[in-house]
């Protein structure tokens, strides 16, 4: 990310080296020099940085300065002097009462993104943040010594379906497995094909595994019109089986029977008979069944 900025800044400090003043350097080494250097630039604007006669003294001074630090995570010095002059142009450095320290902090948690994204393949934005940077570096085929069949055991991972017939340890199965079970034979009960059915509570249980909410999963099975035409379902029968399964969305019904869902229902220990003798739920079920089994049965 800073390889550009760190050739053009090498470059530039090259050029402007001779320059600069001979005591500039000592001056700027101190924390209030430094703080005074940056107030001034500060003041006249980036482009002061430019054609200031201490700008490139101060930044030879920094890849100088942080260049083992550069090594030390597999970067050059002056990567380090780029991601030093980016935190030497905020507010944070020039009102801190140590600006160098401020700035050596700043110039090791870059370098270690950089580090991170280099391993990762990914962007230093992506690599500071904690759910990417705990990943491993990314592990090349070519790099290891062992032969590829010998790694396809450690591939290799048992298909799992997102509702599995999951069993407890004295083998009965769980609650999961017989609330979407018996939620697929109401819908068959009232209308469904079995195939179809079945099709239709896995692929809505699935989202609400990969999401975690409800309401979350409602709103984005509503709006998954590629889920529809896959599923073979019209938009008003669609809309209808994600309220019978998953219950209304609406937060001012939350604590009513309407909310709850008929998974919910069952997962909480409501007994499919229950559910068929409400008629409100077998009316909102029959009315959802799709035309094309209507038409064939």
């Amino acid at each position: 990310m800073h390889q550009v900025e760190a050739d053009v800044g090498r470059d530039w400090a090259r050029r402007r080296r001779s320059d600069a003043t001979p005591h500039a350097r000592w001056q700027f080494e101190q924390p209030d020099g430094l703080r005074a250097l940056l107030a001034r630039l500060s003041e006249q604007g980036d482009e002061c940085w430019r054609d200031d006669p201490e700008a490139p003294s101060l930044m030879d001074y920094v890849a100088r300065r942080y260049a083992s630090l550069a090594r030390k995570h597999g970067l050059d010095p002056w990567e380090a002097a780029s991601a030093a002059f980016d935190a030497m142009r905020t507010n944070a450095v020039r009102q801190a009462v140590d600006p160098w320290a401020v700035v050596t902090r700043a110039v090791q948690v870059t370098m270690i993104a950089e580090e991170r994204a280099n391993g990762l393949l990914c962007s230093t934005h992506q690599a500071r943040r904690p759910q990417y940077s705990t990943f491993h570096d990314v592990d090349r085929f070519c790099d290891r010594t062992e032969r590829f069949p010998d790694l396809e055991q450690q591939l290799y991972a048992e298909p799992r379906d997102a509702v599995d017939d999951e069993r407890s340890a004295d083998g009965q199965r769980t609650t999961v497995s017989v609330a979407v079970d018996d939620a697929i034979a109401l819908l068959v009960v009232l209308g469904w094909q079995d195939e179809h059915a079945r099709e239709v509570v896995l692929f809505i249980c699935t989202r609400l595994a990969e999401l975690g909410s409800r309401a979350a999963a409602y709103e984005s099975l509503r709006r998954d019109r590629h889920a529809r035409a896959l599923l073979d379902v019209s938009a008003v029968a669609w809309n209808r089986v994600l309220r019978i399964v998953l219950g209304s969305p609406d937060p001012d019904l939350g604590h009513y029977r309407a909310a709850r869902g008929v998974l919910l229902r069952l997962m909480i220990g409501e007994p499919l008979q229950s559910l068929l003798s409400d008629l409100d739920l077998v009316l909102a079920v029959e009315s959802s069944v799709p035309e094309s089994t209507r038409a064939a049965a």
